[in-house]
């Protein structure tokens, strides 16, 4: 009996040795595994870390590159911008060019005048002394301005004399015309055309275009004699109305067609 419990404590204790290795072994292979998984774990923190900032660096450069293909597009935009403008410019310069080669052509064309019109001055004159030629030039014109005023007075004062004789002269016309005229008037004789004797006028055969007015007095004759009076009452420019101033009659005479008319006061000369 004693022989069987020692065995079984041997067995027993076996066990426990064995079960305790076997845990032991077990314990190790788990501390190894879980070793490995920290190194493990480790290394891939590592890793992540490693790549996240890999990433970020190269999310920095993307950004730095993303940063430069803006400034090269604006750089690129204000290029083109001034591309544009340089030609603009370019087409400007090109115009002014144009414009001076242009004038250059005149004055050079100008010049080959000059020199012509100086050659055709005088071979003394050459452009060097133009200036001067100018001046003696400037001072003679001058000289003959003056000359030319000087006269040019001399025959505002003739023409002021002529003016004045020349109105002397026609009012001395036109009274001498105006004499002639009251001459001519005092000569005047017209014959009187017709005769009313109920209504006392008579019709003379001249009128205003005569020189007749309302306020002429007219003696009629007869034969060289003054036989009576009569005063116009309506004048038209070729014939004359007037009336008989019968108290002017001599006694038993009767004014007849033919008799003719004068002024009955001739106008002084």
């Amino acid at each position: 009996m004693k022989a069987i419990l020692y065995i079984l404590a041997i067995l027993v204790t076996c066990g426990a040795g064995y079960y305790s290795f076997d845990h032991s072994v077990k314990f190790k292979d788990q501390q190894t595994k879980r070793l490995t998984a920290i190194e493990t774990n480790r290394v891939v923190t590592a890793n992540a870390e490693g790549t996240e900032k890999e990433l970020r660096d190269e999310q920095g450069v993307l950004k730095a590159v993303k940063d430069v293909r803006e400034e090269t597009t604006q750089s690129i935009a204000a290029l083109k911008s001034n591309e544009i403008g340089l030609k603009r410019q370019v087409g400007e310069l090109d115009g002014t060019l144009e414009e001076q080669n242009a004038e250059l052509s005149a004055l050079e064309k100008a010049l080959e005048e000059v020199k012509l019109v100086l050659k055709e001055l005088g071979d003394d004159i050459t452009i060097d002394n133009l200036s001067e030629k100018i001046d003696k030039i400037t001072e003679d014109k001058k000289a003959l301005e003056r000359q030319l005023e000087d006269k040019e007075t001399l025959v505002a004062a003739a023409d002021k004399r002529l003016t004045g004789n020349k109105a002397e002269a026609n009012r001395i016309t036109d009274k001498k015309l105006e004499r002639s005229v009251r001459m001519a008037r005092n000569a005047m004789e017209a014959v009187i055309t017709g005769v009313n004797q109920d209504w006392g006028f008579v019709v003379i055969g001249a009128g205003s275009n005569t020189g007749f007015t309302p306020q002429t007095s007219l003696l009629v004759k007869r034969d060289g004699r003054l036989i009576g009076r009569v005063s116009p009452s309506a004048i038209e420019p070729t014939q004359t109305i007037a009336d008989i101033e019968l108290e002017s009659l001599a006694a038993g005479v009767r004014l007849q067609p033919g008799d003719r008319v004068i002024l009955a006061k001739p106008e002084s000369h």
